[in-house]
């Protein structure tokens, strides 16, 4: 089993791999466009922040070695009232919340402008075999180019969105990517923050890390067991 995990920063990255073992355990293997940081199962990458640096390190990632499903996986914001802060959450859509147009009636989506598209697809049967291993909630996690930093901007993603759990920078890069090489995806968030007004004294980004790793901690078998058992029925 061989599972690509993209993340942002180089910390998210190391809680990942210090699920499966010792930080002597880690080697390090670079490729064209990115480093890769193997652990057990997983080789795991920082891509950096926002949707075009996460798809085009793991394109890179993906055009260097072969597959069987790729994560995106770090911290980030959960919606008030279903993802509380410490929390695991797994998508069960994995969303682009601001790609498209203003117009006079409001935000128009991409699809809505005739092209493109605004929602992946996580296999169901895998995202029900990690929420039952790990407790996670599930739902929508909507990939953002700007950060949340008001209750009114909150408000107007929950309205639009009313399946969101999450928001993060990521998920829909990594989506875009693995679709291109037909490799199935995931996107696990454990959450940092809550979505509404920036308030870093209230963020605990420690206790999100830790959670990822306990989340991690739990995922081979499950991964093992959809790859080897339930991939074609997903």
């Amino acid at each position: 089993m061989r599972v690509l995990v993209v993340t942002a920063v180089p910390v998210e990255r190391d809680a990942v791999t210090r699920a499966s073992g010792a930080a002597d355990e880690v080697s390090v293997h670079r490729v064209p466009g990115a480093e890769i940081h193997r652990a057990g199962p997983f080789d795991v990458l920082a891509g950096g922040a926002g949707p075009a640096a996460a798809a085009a390190s793991a394109a890179f990632a993906l055009a260097a070695d072969r597959y069987d499903l790729v994560i995106s996986a770090g911290i980030g914001g959960g919606f008030s009232g279903v993802a509380p802060v410490g929390s695991l959450v797994v998508a069960g859509r994995i969303g682009v919340a601001d790609l498209g147009a203003e117009t006079s009636a409001g935000f128009a989506p991409v699809t809505e402008l005739g092209f493109g598209r605004v929602w992946h697809f996580p296999p169901r049967s895998l995202v029900k075999a990690v929420v039952a291993a790990t407790r996670a909630a599930t739902g929508d996690i909507l990939t953002v180019s700007t950060v949340t930093g008001s209750a009114g901007r909150a408000a107007a993603l929950l309205a639009a969105h009313p399946g969101a759990v999450a928001e993060a920078m990521e998920g829909f890069g990594v989506a875009e990517a693995a679709e291109r090489l037909g490799v199935p995806v995931l996107e696990i968030r454990a959450v940092s923050n809550a979505v509404g007004p920036r308030d870093r004294d209230a963020w605990r980004i420690g206790d999100a890390l830790a959670a990822l790793t306990e989340a991690f901690g739990k995922l081979t078998p499950v991964l093992e067991g959809w790859i080897h058992h339930d991939r074609h029925d997903a």
